[in-house]
């Protein structure tokens, strides 16, 4: 199983670049960020930018792969995705993983000046915006006319270092984002059931987890595709248990396995944050990242 955070870009990069070259020293498998305009308690502070960010920490980091998790069509265009993607997966040498999900309510969905997208319309932008991305990804020129989305011959040569395209790890839990997830993601990647969050139970979240996996293996047999071929990636932080993990190695190692069961291979924790939601003991963070891996192989 392997062990993963995510950075989120509230540091001017002066100070934001240590934490980047920390997560490379302590072998965290991929340091990814979160790509929003704003977020949550953080609104009001400050954010930075997700992709310029991943390309100033591949340009500090040689190993740590680097991703988003995760990027939605709430404001951004598959066109200028693709060229952007396939920049800093040139910079990083393919070291990039791009998660994408359909996006949500919230400040990026009104950012632009437009109404918030129904589930529904969410759902139909995204079952058109990952299809195009991974053509735009994988082909010199595209062009194409949606209901959504256009490309008038884009070009994107010479494409992406890693072949055919950098990987996508799809974030899904209803029936149609587990389909794309299914036959375009080389990742599938979950938060949990968002109903557990505030009175559910661990066991009651894990039983949830385990039907999101059950039903992402029926969408993979749905088209041939054999469901061990995905990593299956699990978002800490938004299950019952959320706190419990980071009080010690013992205590994740436990969280970690018990999830390792129900198929999952990647578990991705906060770089703690004091003051927030994501206040974590850092000595205590660090002895996980450091031994925990060793007892979950």
């Amino acid at each position: 199983m392997r062990l993963s955070t995510v950075i989120l870009p509230i540091h001017r990069w002066g100070e934001g670049q240590k934490t980047w070259r920390r997560a490379e020293e302590l072998g965290f498998h991929t340091a990814y960020t979160y790509d929003h305009l704003s977020w949550r308690t953080f609104r009001d502070g400050p954010w930075f930018g997700a992709l310029p960010t991943l390309t100033a920490a591949a340009t500090v980091t040689d190993r740590l792969r680097l991703g988003t998790l995760v990027t939605s069509p709430n404001f951004r265009h598959p066109v200028t995705l693709a060229k952007e993607l396939i920049s800093l997966d040139d910079v990083s040498d393919g070291r990039v993983t791009l998660g994408i999900g359909a996006g949500g309510t919230g400040f990026d969905a009104t950012a632009l000046g437009q109404e918030p997208w129904t589930p529904r319309e969410r759902a139909d932008r995204f079952a058109e915006f990952v299809p195009l991305l991974d053509r735009l990804l994988t082909q010199d020129a595209v062009s194409y006319e949606g209901d959504f989305y256009s490309a008038h011959e884009a070009r994107n040569i010479p494409g992406c270092v890693q072949r055919p395209r950098l990987p996508f790890a799809v974030a899904a839990t209803g029936p149609r984002g587990l389909k794309l997830a299914a036959r375009y993601g080389q990742a599938w990647v979950t938060t949990g059931d968002p109903k557990l969050f505030e009175e559910g139970t661990p066991e009651q979240s894990r039983a949830a987890l385990a039907g999101q996996v059950d039903r992402l293996g029926a969408a993979c047999a749905e088209i041939g595709r054999d469901v061990g071929e995905l990593d299956k990636i699990l978002l800490h932080g938004f299950t019952p248990d959320r706190n419990t993990p980071l009080e010690s190695v013992d205590a994740f190692v436990d969280f970690a396995g018990r999830h390792r069961e129900l198929g999952f291979t990647e578990i991705v924790v906060h770089w703690p944050i004091p003051g927030s939601d994501f206040a974590a003991d850092e000595k205590v963070f660090e002895r996980i990242a450091l031994e925990a891996p060793a007892h979950l192989r």
